[in-house]
């Protein structure tokens, strides 16, 4: 894994040559210290979450949500289905929307781009055609697998273009930032790092000019992660954990809810949230630095940059939770108890 990251760092970043021929060596003994870290421990198979949510507000139509991307995507590393994104993002629109919301998770552990042209053809394959919002979470094994930048983003590309022409909103939650990874020290984290920006803003550029949204993931999403490394990772130091996922869904609902025109802010600029209207290129940039940074079109060749106000999240399976029975679970399986750090300080 460890060895994956830095090749694939070097090839996205330009890499071992900026760092110059004397440090090779330093890098190589970084990658053997990492590999006996990363990865230690064993992350659970991704627990099924499919099924429908928010049951209790009545028979009206459900909305139709699905996941695309790779083991972030799927949840792996937690145990609970009510900690995994999917089951997070389904209840917390549920709840704003005030409607029941049918959940479908067509991603794949280890998926890299190349794998969302059948994932797309899979979720478009079913009777009821396209959902009305798409989510997809993928890129960090492209990094790791050194799958070539053009490649990946042109897999991207397509991916969103056919969701968009079968009449999906598509919100993609670009690549995480690999360098927050605990086990892994410098130089290899810069190197991890930059691959990881560089590849969220080209996701961000051609998500953008296909009609899509973006919600940077960078370090997974504020301090938490930089202040609780240990708590917000799950148990093999790599797959997020339940307070991980809850922080990455938390920043994604406001944007999936703008792309359904159910969230109470507009799409206007809001200066004093340092918001602002970009060419599409350099709002992708920032959006990189800073996760949690939503990018959206607005008129070519610019896109809007915000930072949308975020909400406590529904957690299935607990009474202060949408009022819901959840079919999903047929077995009666709760969601367990929600993550510790569910709130978000408003900026």
């Amino acid at each position: 894994m460890a060895r994956r990251i830095a090749a694939g760092a070097a090839y996205g970043g330009g890499g071992i040559g900026l760092i110059g021929v004397a440090a090779v060596g330093v890098l190589l003994a970084e990658v053997q210290l990492a590999k006996r870290s990363v990865g230690g421990g064993v992350a659970p198979l991704p627990p099924g979450a499919d099924g429908r949510y928010g049951t209790a507000y009545g028979g009206e139509t459900p909305l139709r949500l699905a996941l695309l991307g790779d083991s972030t995507a799927a949840g792996q590393g937690v145990r609970r289905t009510g900690q995994t994104p999917g089951a997070l993002l389904a209840s917390g629109l549920a709840a704003v929307a005030e409607r029941p919301v049918d959940l479908r998770n067509v991603a794949l552990p280890g998926a890299r781009s190349d794998d969302l042209e059948r994932q797309v053809s899979l979720l478009l394959a079913g009777p009821a055609g396209a959902p009305d919002v798409c989510v997809v979470m993928i890129g960090a094994n492209d990094v790791t697998h050194r799958m070539p930048a053009t490649q990946s983003v042109r897999a991207m590309a397509s991916a969103v273009r056919r969701l968009r022409t079968a009449g999906a909103e598509v919100v993609v939650g670009t690549c995480p930032d690999l360098g927050t990874i605990e086990p892994v020290y410098q130089p290899l984290r810069w190197l991890a790092r930059r691959a990881s920006r560089q590849l969220a803003a080209a996701q961000t550029i051609v998500v953008v000019e296909q009609g899509g949204r973006t919600v940077s993931l960078g370090d997974l999403l504020g301090p938490e992660f930089a202040a609780n490394p240990r708590e917000m990772f799950g148990v093999d130091n790599f797959h997020p954990s339940a307070e991980g996922y809850a922080t990455a869904a938390m920043a994604l609902l406001p944007t999936v809810c703008a792309a359904l025109a159910m969230w109470p802010e507009a799409d206007r600029i809001d200066e004093d949230r340092h918001e602002n209207m970009l060419p599409v290129a350099k709002a992708a940039a920032e959006a990189a630095k800073e996760a949690g940074t939503e990018v959206t079109g607005a008129r070519a060749p610019w896109a809007l940059l915000k930072h949308r106000r975020r909400r406590r999240l529904p957690v299935p399976g607990t009474p202060t939770a949408d009022p819901r029975t959840t079919e999903g679970h047929p077995e009666g399986e709760e969601g367990g108890p929600g993550p510790r750090n569910t709130s978000v300080r408003q900026e």
